[in-house]
C-alpha cells in the first residue's frame, strides 16, 4: 500500500472522523523525536549522551532503564530544557518534573501553597481530583509539609503532577524511601495513568505501570513495547544468540588465520624455489619451470588474499555482538563463621525515643540465627530503622553515624558477644572526597574496593572524582562495596538498593544466594524480598 491508510482507497482503520468517533481523540499521540543528543557538564571530560536517538509517543506508560551514572536523570532535565545541548528534542507539549523542589523555607508552607509555584495553571479542584484517586485525605495539602511522611510527600507531588492532563510528565525514582503500603498505592495509581516517563529501579513498579521500556544499553538505545519482564527476557534470549554467533565468528576466524599462515608459508617456500637448481640432483627441471612456479604463486597469493579478506568479513560482522550484554560478574563477600547459633534475640521488645509520647511498638520477638537473613517490614516510622541503631548502639556503637535521638529500650535485646557487624546506613551524606580518601579514612583495602565497584559497573574516571558529586545511586554502592569487603558475623542492610540500578541489585541478590551471610536488613523492594529473605518479620 504505497498511500496513508486514513487517505488511500483502502482504509483498514475508516475515515478519520469514524477512527476519532471509536477511539477518541486522545489516542492519536503526538511523538517526542530525540535526534543525535550529545551533552556533558561544564568542566568534565566525560560525555554523557553522545548521539542518543529515538522517538517516543506522548501516550505510553514509558519505563526508562540503566546503569546507575548511564544519563537517565540528565536526559530529563535535558527534556525539560535545563541545560544546553548538541543535537535536537522535538516535542508538541510542556512537560512537568517529580519530585518538585522543596527548599528549607518552604517545608513551613502547606502543599496548597506551593501549588502556586509547583503548577499555577492548574486549580485546586483538579489536584483534589487526583488526591482522591491516589487515595489521600485532603487535609494532607493543608498541613505543614514538614510534618507529612516521605509517603504523604510523594502522594501529594504526583496528585499535583497528574492535575494537569496537557504534559507528558517525568518522573523520577517514586518509590524510593516509601513503604511496601505506600509503594502498592503508588504503583495502583501510576497504573491508571498514561502520558509519562517512569525512571525506577523497582522491578514489581515497571512491570504493573509501564507499556513501553526506553533501554540505555551499554552501548545502544532500544524503546521497546512490554514492560521490565518482557523487556528482560528478550534480553537474555538475544544476549545467548549473540555470545553463540561470537563463538561462531571466533571459530571461523581462527580457521581462516591458520589457512592465511598455511597458504603463505607455501607460497614463500615455492617463490624461493624459483632461482637456482643443480642439474644433478634435478634432472627433470628446466628453465622453463621457472614461469609455472611463479604462476603457481601468485595463484596462492590471491587466495591468501582472498582468505584475509573473508577475515576481515567475519572480524566486522563479531564486532559489537557482545556490546550491550550486561556481564554478570559474580560479587564475593567474606562473611565470619559464629560460634554462637543465634546471633540476635529479641523478646518483649519496646522502643521509645526520649521525650516522645510514646513506643514505637511493644511485644516484639525475634531471633537472627547464624546464617538466616531476617527482612525488618512495615510502614514508614513503625521503627524499622530503630531497630538497627539498638542493636549497633549495643554490639558496635563506632558505626552509627546519624544522629536520631536517644532510644529506651524495655524488654530483652541481646547481642552475642564479640559479634563484628559490617553496616550500610540510609545516610549518604557525609560521602566526600576520593575513594583513596575514603578507604585511608576507614581502613578499606583500596585495590578491593575498587575492584568490586568496577564489578558494580564504575568507571575508572569515577575512582579520580569528588564522591559528593557522585550520584544517589553510586553513592550506595560505595556502601555496599564496603560492606562486601568488609570480614563480619552479621551483615546489617538499611535500605541498601535505594537509586541502585536493576542490574546491581541483581548481582546483589546472586550474591547473597551463593555465600549465605547472616542479615539483618530493612528493604522494601518486593522482588528482592522474595527471593533472598529466609524470613520476613512485619512489625
Amino acid at each position: 500500500m504505497d498511500k496513508c491508510a486514513f487517505f488511500g482507497p483502502y482504509r483498514p482503520y475508516g475515515t478519520p472522523a469514524e477512527f476519532l468517533s471509536r477511539h477518541g481523540r486522545e489516542e492519536l499521540m503526538a511523538q517526542i523525536r530525540v535526534t543525535d543528543l550529545t551533552f556533558s557538564y561544564e568542566g568534565s571530560a566525560d560525555t554523557v549522551l553522545e548521539n542518543v536517538s529515538f522517538n517516543i509517543d506522548t501516550g505510553w506508560r514509558l519505563g526508562l532503564i540503566g546503569r546507575n551514572g548511564k544519563g537517565k536523570t540528565t536526559l530529563l532535565n535535558l527534556l525539560l530544557g535545563k541545560y544546553a545541548y548538541q543535537g535536537s528534542i522535538s516535542a508538541g507539549m510542556r512537560f512537568d518534573y517529580f519530585p518538585y523542589e522543596v527548599s528549607a523555607g518552604d517545608e513551613e508552607k502547606t502543599a496548597a501553597e506551593l501549588l502556586e509555584e509547583w503548577k499555577p495553571q492548574v486549580q485546586s479542584w483538579q489536584v483534589l481530583t487526583q488526591i482522591n484517586q491516589i487515595r489521600m485525605d485532603a487535609e494532607c495539602l493543608y498541613r505543614p509539609f514538614k510534618t507529612l511522611s516521605h509517603g504523604e510527600r510523594t502522594r501529594v507531588m504526583l496528585a499535583v503532577l497528574f492535575a494537569d492532563e496537557n504534559e507528558f510528565l517525568l518522573i523520577d525514582e517514586p518509590t524510593n524511601h516509601l513503604d511496601g503500603k505506600a509503594r502498592e498505592i503508588v504503583k495502583e495509581y501510576l497504573s491508571g495513568k498514561k502520558g509519562f516517563i517512569l525512571v525506577s529501579h523497582d522491578r514489581d513498579l515497571l512491570d504493573a505501570v509501564t507499556d513501553h521500556v526506553l533501554v540505555f544499553n551499554r552501548k545502544t538505545i532500544e524503546v521497546q513495547a512490554g514492560n521490565f519482564s518482557s523487556w528482560w527476557e528478550n534480553k537474555e534470549r538475544k544476549d545467548a544468540f549473540a555470545v553463540a554467533e561470537n563463538e561462531k565468528h571466533l571459530k571461523e576466524i581462527g580457521k581462516l588465520k591458520a589457512a592465511v599462515d598455511r597458504s603463505g608459508r607455501w607460497a614463500e617456500k615455492n617463490e624461493g624455489s624459483k632461482i637456482g637448481f643443480d642439474p644433478v640432483k634435478e634432472h627433470d627441471r628446466f628453465m622453463d619451470t621457472r614461469a609455472f612456479i611463479g604462476a603457481k604463486t601468485k595463484k596462492m597469493e590471491a587466495r591468501v588474499k582472498a582468505y584475509e579478506k573473508r577475515m576481515e568479513r567475519e572480524i566486522e560482522e563479531k564486532e559489537g555482538l557482545l556490546s550491550d550484554i550486561e556481564k554478570e560478574i559474580d560479587l564475593k563477600i567474606m562473611p565470619l563463621a559464629f560460634h554462637k547459633e543465634v546471633l540476635v534475640r529479641a523478646y518483649d521488645l519496646s522502643l521509645r525515643y526520649e521525650n516522645a509520647p510514646s513506643a514505637l511498638f511493644s511485644g516484639l520477638r525475634f531471633e537472627v540465627r547464624r546464617g538466616e537473613r531476617l527482612v525488618l517490614s512495615g510502614e514508614n516510622g513503625c521503627g524499622k530503622s530503630s531497630i538497627l541503631k539498638a542493636i549497633l548502639e549495643r554490639a558496635a556503637p563506632a558505626l552509627l553515624r546519624e544522629e536520631s535521638g536517644k532510644l529506651q529500650t524495655e524488654g530483652t535485646l541481646d547481642c552475642a558477644s564479640g559479634l563484628v557487624i559490617s553496616y550500610v546506613s540510609q545516610d549518604t551524606s557525609f560521602l566526600a572526597g576520593t575513594l583513596r580518601d575514603f578507604c585511608r579514612k576507614q581502613g578499606y583495602d583500596e585495590s578491593l574496593l575498587l575492584a568490586v565497584l568496577r564489578q558494580l559497573d564504575f568507571g575508572r574516571e569515577q575512582f579520580v572524582k569528588d564522591m559528593a558529586d557522585f550520584s544517589e545511586g553510586q553513592k550506595k554502592k560505595v556502601l555496599v562495596a564496603a560492606s562486601l569487603i568488609t570480614p563480619a558475623h552479621l551483615y546489617i542492610w538499611d535500605e541498601p538498593l535505594n537509586y541502585i540500578d536493576v542490574f546491581s541489585r541483581m548481582q546483589i541478590e546472586k550474591l547473597i544466594l551463593a555465600f549465605r551471610p547472616t542479615m539483618l536488613l530493612v528493604e522494601h523492594d518486593i522482588r528482592f524480598q522474595e527471593r533472598v529473605a529466609s524470613e520476613i518479620l512485619k512489625i
